[in-house]
């Protein structure tokens, strides 16, 4: 008899592709609502200088919450959805590879590292962009400027509909820097994301694996999946977050070498700088990855070929 300890993963020629994608659409939408104001913050916590506006997390959120309501905490978000294209890429490259790889090796590590690591690269080749705008639009507030651009009309008048002021960013971005400007930090981004991703995949199924084995066997694999996600993700987060915060400073800046980012963010706050916006990122890393990963654990069950699912126990 199998032991329900044994995580099965279910790979991509197990799914059904239609439900797969429409499914993933939804729920990825469904978590970018609830975890987009925490993306805010920690922009606006890695971009300003010491901490001149906010002292942290729950200083900012109250701070930002007084001066422009809930809609404060939404800058930028319309531009952001369009990361969802750039999400079902991710997804569909990271099972893809890990498909591939399976013909050279049959550890989970590996295939994790390097699906992981393909798939970001794909991903943030579509979202630098879009990234560089929505975070020059997080930075829009009353009061002093934070970022290089100012929308027409300043947030304290009457201002613009949302659409005008991502066609003015839009106009502002190309004037100054052409478009190169819209893949300003795409370097940086890639040496983010790509080893937070590889970390992220092997990490997450290491804390999976050796949960099943302190877990009771009648214990959901759901249940520890859900731990183990929150898990991998403060580790990728904690790893990465220097890189993070050298990346948004170079976007939102419109600074040029990464290495005198460095030095100069170095120098200005010292080592402590690199922390810069970590507890508001695993403050949202956390519930949203535990959706994601039930999400998409349970996406995945949900896609499952009809005439595979009585072959599955969870």
């Amino acid at each position: 008899m199998e032991d329900k300890r044994n995580i099965q993963i279910i790979e991509w020629e197990h799914l059904d592709k239609r439900k797969f994608y429409l499914l993933g659409v939804a729920m990825t939408m469904a978590i970018r609502v609830s975890v987009y104001p925490f993306t805010l913050i920690r922009t606006r916590l890695q971009v300003q200088k010491g901490r001149s506006l906010y002292q942290g997390t729950a200083d900012a959120f109250i701070k930002i919450l007084r001066a422009d309501g809930v809609a404060g905490l939404y800058r930028g978000f319309l531009v952001n959805t369009f990361t969802l294209i750039s999400g079902q890429c991710y997804v569909t490259t990271y099972e893809l590879t890990r498909k591939f790889v399976a013909d050279y090796s049959q550890s989970n590590t590996v295939k994790s590292l390097v699906a992981g690591g393909s798939a970001s690269l794909v991903a943030q080749s579509i979202t630098v962009p879009i990234d560089v705008v929505s975070q020059h639009l997080m930075m829009q507030r009353k009061g002093e400027k934070m970022g290089r651009f100012q929308v027409r009309g300043s947030p304290e008048g009457p201002g613009v509909v949302a659409f005008g002021q991502t066609k003015d960013i839009i106009k502002q971005i190309l004037r100054a820097d052409g478009l190169r400007g819209f893949y300003r930090g795409y370097v940086a981004s890639l040496l983010t994301y790509i080893p937070n991703s590889a970390v992220w995949w092997p990490f997450y199924h290491f804390y999976a694996e050796q949960l099943s084995c302190l877990c009771p066997k009648e214990c959901p694999h759901i249940v520890f999946q859900a731990i183990s996600g929150p898990l991998a993700a403060a580790t990728a987060s904690i790893l990465t977050n220097p890189m993070d915060v050298i990346r948004t400073r170079v976007q939102v800046e419109g600074k040029s070498s990464i290495i005198l980012t460095f030095r100069q963010l170095m120098a200005e706050e010292g080592p402590w700088g690199l922390m810069k916006g970590l507890s508001a990122r695993i403050i949202s890393a956390t519930p949203s990855t535990i959706v994601i990963v039930v999400g998409y654990e349970s996406l995945k069950k949900l896609s499952l070929r009809p005439e595979l699912v009585d072959s599955r126990h969870w």
